[in-house]
């Protein structure tokens, strides 16, 4: 048997993706798109795989696309739609477009001309018809003159983006200017011949979130006649609106609000199977900011809702599925580090755990059988079939002959001491609370031998790392490189319950960096921990918490510091997408309390920074913009503190470009050993 290695950035880049997978109406198949990379072209290739639930090899179905993706097969099982760019009959695609193909194969066919292109969409269930989501400009009526106005703003000379609204980026692109997300029906043609195209927002002045609006934000009813999706009521549109639930009625294009209140944020509708009742999520957003997606019914009958987990301490994740009965709906949701798949019983209101993760990333159930896509720390997302009865059976091999020839480090689930969420004076009262730590030991692992420690924190800070593969922030990759890697699920985490998700509001810092450093106490309590060699390495809120360790935790206790697209000034930060969230998360504007919000903010402690930092950020970075990054770094280098700078011209929020990734784990690695078995922090530029 050939002797194992260990995993490399290469590794990494040649492991293909899976997305999630859409069921055929019997449940005899799946499609996904797989999505393989090429680190030579630094380009991507994305294609459409059949899949058996009964056993068989996987079979692909589209190889003329680049780009082939979010696959959906159609009601009646004669078709699949899928989103792609291509080239076809002479005319190449500018934006995105529909396609149909049959799942016996042939050539896929261009379903409609949309100039404005198409994002999300649904089948009606005739399988005669599907609605789509395309921006356009409210203001204009009819196709052609979206494609004419789309045609001249295409030819323009001028490069400035002119808005008024509140909303206008987000993550790494400027929101389409003069454009809103409107619901487009398609009626397919015949023989192939591109499909009738109506607007079905166009005049009304609804449209969808502008952030990310997706399949999930609108269902259609069984019976074809009715179109239910969630909308902000607001006449300005922000990134936290409080989004309402209403219907249409597809033949008149009447809409009915069905459940708005003011309190609440409304999440992804899906109608129950007899159309009578439509499940949704709601956040009480009067309460707090922070306050989890519940799982809500709206009743037909009775022109009510009601917010049927309630008691349940868990945050609800689209997309949501009923059962077939009716009783019951399917949802993901975190759980201590993992992510389930649910199934939340309505007349008992009670969870359970349908499949149980890892991380189940997607899913899809018809006819009995149900689809899950799932990864976790061992290995990338696989694809599971469970019939009735019969244990789980895998329904595909892509990536199986790249990690048969890999050693992967053991992982253990650890608990510590950390922060107290509650401030006492009572001696009686609890000194930490507990928290957990996902710990990665290097390939071969010698507790009798000494190694250097590294934490990888995660961002969010609402969100949490666990049983899950990431393919940029890898822990496997991180390990192999002989690093013990600690990930710490800090107070603010997801997953642990709302009062711990909750505890670091207005005190952002304070109950992190203490779980951390609980987290590094734990490590160095082993012999196998060389206190000489300690690093910590974080993205987004995990670099935030990596510049505030600079300015908190005394010189020498780490030897390098790893920054990527941190928050670094709070004020500066202003200049995010997310901007509308900094007083519920800091306490404040800074021009009402300036104090409270510098008390949050690493920049305010630049004076008492002094560890060595790697400083990593992408132009293209809305979320936290690259001054951030640029502004740490050239104070680390205007006080004489050893610094480097990776600066991406092409990359955002995560670096996504296979040779980019390889020069960022280059340097990562570089940066870490430059800085190996240092006593104590060296200054100097």
């Amino acid at each position: 048997m050939p002797k194992k290695k260990n995993i490399t950035v290469e590794d990494l880049w040649q492991i293909e993706r899976l997305g999630s997978p859409s069921l055929a109406p019997d449940g005899a198949q799946a499609v996904a798109s797989l999505t393989r990379f090429s680190m030579e072209e630094n380009t991507s290739h994305s294609s459409l795989w059949l899949m058996s639930t009964l056993g068989g090899a996987p079979r692909r179905l589209t190889s003329c696309g680049d780009k082939d993706g979010q696959p959906r097969w159609s009601p009646r099982g004669d078709l699949i739609a899928f989103t792609a760019k291509r080239e076809q009959q002479g005319v190449k695609d500018t934006e995105t477009q529909l396609y149909v193909i049959a799942p016996d194969g042939g050539e896929a066919h261009r379903a409609a001309d949309v100039a404005t292109g198409v994002g999300g969409f649904r089948w009606c269930p005739d399988g005669a018809r599907l609605v789509f989501i395309s921006w356009v400009w409210p203001e204009l009526k009819g196709t052609k003159a979206q494609a004419k106005k789309h045609k001249e703003f295409k030819e323009r000379k001028e490069t400035g983006y002119v808005t008024s609204e509140a909303q206008y980026r987000h993550w790494d692109q400027n929101l389409p200017m003069g454009r809103v997300p409107h619901l487009h029906l398609l009626e397919l043609g015949r023989d192939g011949a591109p499909g009738k195209v109506r607007n079905l927002f166009e005049g009304t002045g609804y449209e969808l979130g502008r952030a990310d609006p997706s399949a999930d934000h609108f269902d259609i009813s069984p019976d074809g006649r009715r179109l239910a999706f969630v909308f902000d009521p607001a006449p300005v549109k922000r990134i936290d609106g409080r989004f309402a639930l209403a219907e249409m009625d597809l033949k008149t294009g009447k809409v009915q609000v069905l459940v708005q209140d003011a309190e609440f944020d409304l999440g992804p509708p899906r109608y129950s199977p007899d159309g009578d009742r439509i499940a949704f999520t709601a956040s009480h957003q009067a309460i707090k900011h922070t306050m989890p997606q519940q799982l809500a019914v709206w009743d037909r009958d009775e022109n009510s809702w009601d917010l049927v987990s309630h008691e349940w301490d868990h945050d609800v994740h689209a997309p949501l599925l009923w059962e077939a009965d009716g009783q019951a709906v399917l949802f993901p949701a975190e759980q201590k580090g993992r992510t389930h798949l649910w199934r939340f019983d309505l007349p008992d209101r009670r969870a359970e755990v349908v499949v149980h993760g890892g991380w189940v990333g997607g899913y899809d159930k018809a006819a009995g059988t149900l689809v899950t896509l799932a990864d976790s720390s061992l290995h990338p997302a696989r694809l599971h079939a469970h019939l009735p009865g019969e244990a789980p059976r895998r329904m595909e091999h892509f990536n199986d002959k790249v990690l048969a020839q890999i050693d992967f480090g053991r992982v253990e689930e650890v608990w510590i001491k950390g922060a107290s969420s509650k401030t006492s004076a009572d001696p009686k009262a609890p000194q930490g609370d507990d928290v957990q730590m996902w710990v990665v030991y290097p390939p071969g692992f010698d507790p009798k031998k000494k190694y250097p420690v590294m934490h990888s924190i995660h961002g969010g800070p609402h969100t949490g790392p666990g049983d899950n593969w990431h393919y940029r922030w890898n822990l496997q990759v991180f390990a192999a490189q002989g690093y013990v890697v600690a990930s710490v699920n800090y107070h603010g985490s997801s997953g642990f319950g709302y009062a711990f998700l909750d505890s670091i509001t207005h005190r952002w810092g304070e109950l992190e960096l203490q779980d951390v450093e609980a987290g590094t106490d734990w490590l160095l309590q082993h012999r196998w921990a060389d206190p000489k060699r300690v690093y910590a390495a974080g993205g987004s809120y995990g670099g935030y918490m990596v510049a505030w360790m600079n300015a908190h935790v005394a010189e020498g206790r780490y030897q390098a510091y790893v920054c990527h697209a941190g928050c670094y000034d709070w004020v500066g930060m202003f200049a995010d997408d997310a901007w509308s969230w900094h007083a519920k998360e800091l306490g404040d504007w800074y021009w009402d309390d300036m104090a409270r919000v510098l008390s949050q903010s690493p920049h305010a402690y630049a004076a008492t920074m002094g560890t060595p930092t790697l400083v990593i950020h992408g132009a293209l970075d809305y979320r936290v913009p690259d001054a951030q990054g640029l502004a740490y770094y050239n104070t680390l280098k205007a006080r004489g503190i050893d610094a480097r700078l990776l600066w991406f011209p092409d990359e955002n929020h995560w670096i996504l470009k296979p040779r980019n990734s390889r020069m960022w784990f280059t340097e990562f690695f570089a940066w870490l050993k430059r800085h190996d078995r240092a006593a104590k922090p060296r200054r100097g530029a």
